[in-house]
């Protein structure tokens, strides 16, 4: 796979989030839910948390010059809500001149850059009122959009809302394996159109910055695969609550049918009122891809009675299956039966190994045949005339990876976090070469 496989004009990018590299001690910062969350015993993996990161926040040249070396076209980074208004409301003059010398910096070396504004770090304040459970936290979100767009958006590139929200909503308030670490259906189903509607009020924000950014959204998709015949309709509800969900209120003003009937009750008041805002017209739209989930039915347990099991292929560190094809599939079925002729780009693919530094080098050879797989099956999808504009690895730096704390390794530059040194791996060089 090399560049030329691709169309003209195809952009190669890396990713990051703020809250996973830049160090809450870095700079004035507020406290996010995360904090809290990090802060409780046995949330986090080792107790660690996000105080220093990657110092990303001091490091960002070097960090950046990796990704211009790597003959990477964009650079897809995310500005912390808790940066930008530590108290949840008030602008950060100090926090706003960090993003303006990110994004200045980015442009220098000839870089794209494109902007996430929400990747999880939710400010305390908020949290302390509900959360995502309440809406008056989507209308705040709207505010925080503004001043950044409104600093910002005569020079970034690409803008997102919302990066993964069903990771904000269910992962974490159903499931609870993310901060604020909730359990609770009536509580995530909140949540999961309050997102949805923190998405309008961004894109609204934008729009009205003036801004000649694209806008879109990121959602996170994970390709269903029944563990036998009989879990078919396990598969369904998989599907409809973590891909379908945001993509048919997005693309068509509505909720599935069949997940309402399992939501429908907890749903807040007038909520129809704003799928129009939430169907507004999006520019883009971003798919993260990591994996295949296979799904098995429990029949008589309470809704949505599935449970996910281990499937046959090899896994990455994490345990999720290596499943290229579940990436092109993916993305020519959101085209064909949701975006059609709206851009697509793969903004997060990637994978957790166990790296090792070794005389100076990091060799990862089943990340570079990951890469590798997944941009064939990208390619593939376009052949089917699917509009893939883009595909950005995740992550350019090992980092925190929430629950998971620093065990999980994603990058394709290797971070020693006793001396903060940089060290790029063989996918990176891998990618480099092939994109050159």
């Amino acid at each position: 796979m090399s560049r030329k496989d691709f169309p003209e004009g195809f952009e190669f990018g890396v990713a990051t989030a703020a809250y996973q590299i830049e160090g809450t001690r870095n700079g004035t910062v507020g406290r996010s839910h995360w904090d809290s969350y990090a802060a409780t015993l046995g949330n986090v993996a080792n107790g660690e948390n996000g105080d220093v990161a990657c110092d990303h926040y001091n490091r960002y040249a070097t960090d950046l010059d990796l990704v211009k070396d790597g003959n990477f076209d964009t650079y897809r980074f995310s500005s912390a809500w808790t940066r930008v208004m530590p108290d949840g409301r008030t602008v950060s003059e100090e926090g706003l001149v960090f993003y303006d010398k990110l994004v200045d910096e980015t442009l220098a070396r000839g870089l794209k850059p494109s902007l996430t504004l929400y990747h999880w770090e939710l400010p305390e304040v908020f949290a302390d009122r509900g959360g995502w459970s309440n809406r008056d936290t989507a209308l705040a979100f709207g505010d925080y959009a503004r001043a950044v767009m409104d600093r910002l958006g005569d020079r970034v590139q690409a803008v997102a809302t919302i990066n993964e929200p069903w990771c904000v909503a269910w992962l974490s308030h159903f499931l609870g394996l993310h901060a604020p670490g909730v359990r609770n259906i009536r509580t995530a189903t909140r949540a999961m159109h309050h997102i949805t509607l923190a998405h309008a009020e961004g894109m609204k924000a934008i729009r009205d910055s003036g801004s000649t950014a694209d806008a879109g959204i990121v959602l996170n998709f994970a390709w269903p695969k029944p563990d036998t015949d009989a879990d078919t309709d396990a598969a369904r509800r998989f599907d409809g609550i973590h891909n379908r969900w945001f993509l048919e209120a997005i693309t068509k003003g509505q909720y599935p049918d069949d997940i309402l009937e399992g939501l429908g009750a907890h749903m807040p008041a007038d909520w129809q009122d704003d799928m129009a805002a939430i169907s507004a017209p999006i520019d883009w739209l971003g798919v993260n891809y990591y994996t295949r989930t296979t799904l098995r039915d429990l029949p008589g347990a309470v809704w949505p009675a599935f449970e996910d099991v281990p499937g046959p292929l090899p896994k990455t560190d994490m345990g999720w299956e290596i499943y290229p094809g579940g990436l092109g599939d993916m993305l020519s079925r959101i085209a064909r039966e949701y975006t059609q002729d709206t851009p697509l780009i793969v903004t997060e693919n990637g994978m957790a190994g166990d790296d090792h530094l070794d005389d100076g080098a990091v060799e990862d050879p089943v990340r570079v045949r990951y890469f590798d797989d997944h941009l064939k099956s990208v390619l593939r999808s376009i052949g089917e005339g699917t509009p893939v504009r883009g595909y950005y690895a995740w992550s350019l730096l090992d980092n925190y990876e929430w629950s998971f704390g620093y065990d999980k390794r994603f990058g394709i530059v290797y971070v020693d976090y006793d001396t903060q040194e940089r060290i790029p791996k063989a996918s990176y060089h891998a990618l480099k070469d092939a994109i050159g």
